[in-house]
């Protein structure tokens, strides 16, 4: 029979606070490509699996993003919502490069946003971006046929010129989408915001320094550092994050349109990234 008295690795002794870290990295966009990026589809199972976690004690989100979907972004953080108000654990969101935008939007779902001094954060806005072609089919001697039901319905083409009717009514759509983001951050911060909101929402970004003094983050650190000032030396830490990918492209029949695919979604994200000058 052992004794309590042997006990060389802490085996009856109290065991250590456990905290989940969830990676959340990348462009938030409906469809991943093979380079990755966040969606509700591939995020959820991650948020799962960590509230999951016998003992969780919190659960840590490490974000990463300079956004995307507003969609996306919108159901990501009600999914976090869900969990921790059904799981009765608390979340930290952990600001790392950039949580900007849609990454905000998803930060704003933590019941505390920590950043590093150096973060980007904020971008409280939307944008909508896209080229026009119609001078370029007339050079070519090209004839766009373009027939619709409903005169709205081929509003934006990109080989039609623009009409006033089409620009008030992606102006009414921006608009729209950038009260949802407002509203959202409004309840989430609520008596934590400093600055006016003619400031925070015209889509500026400011570093996690600036953030906290105009209360769009509560902290500035790190998400181990942070996890050790509240739970002690001894917290257990365990991330979790997607399973690694393989070489995105296949030798199969479509490797090309696999490869376009994954040069487009680079250039997107590459350009998201430009806009904070990241």
């Amino acid at each position: 029979m052992f004794s309590r008295m042997w006990n060389p690795f802490g085996l009856f002794g109290p065991k250590p606070p456990v905290v989940a870290l969830v990676r959340l990295e990348g462009i938030i966009a409906a469809r991943t490509g093979p380079f990755g990026g966040l969606n509700a589809a591939g995020v959820a199972p991650l948020l799962e699996r960590a509230f999951g976690i016998k003992r969780v004690a919190a659960v840590l989100l490490a974000i990463n993003s300079p956004g995307g979907s507003p969609v996306q972004s919108s159901l990501i953080a009600a999914r976090i919502r869900e969990l921790a108000e059904e799981k009765k654990v608390p979340v930290i969101a952990v600001c790392e490069d950039a949580a900007a935008s849609g990454g905000y939007w998803i930060a704003c779902a933590a019941d505390e946003i920590v950043a590093d001094p150096a973060s980007i954060v904020g971008s409280i806005g939307v944008v909508s971006g896209g080229f026009g072609f119609p001078r370029a089919l007339a050079r070519l001697g090209i004839e766009r046929r373009l027939r619709t039901a409903g005169h709205e319905k081929a509003m934006l083409d990109p080989f039609l010129p623009e009409s006033e009717e089409d620009r008030a009514r992606q102006r009414e759509l921006l608009d729209t989408l950038h009260e949802e983001f407002r509203a959202w951050v409004r309840g989430r911060r609520a008596g934590k915001l400093t600055a006016p909101e003619d400031r925070l929402f015209t889509g500026r970004f400011w570093t996690g320094r600036q953030g906290l003094a105009l209360g769009l983050v509560d902290a500035l650190g790190t998400a181990r550092g942070e996890a050790r000032r509240r739970f002690g030396d001894k917290v257990k830490i365990v991330t979790v994050g997607p399973k690694r990918r393989r070489f995105p492209f296949s030798l199969m029949p479509g490797v090309g349109a696999s490869m376009a695919e994954g040069v487009a979604q680079a250039m997107e994200e590459r350009a998201a990234w430009a806009r904070l000058g990241l």
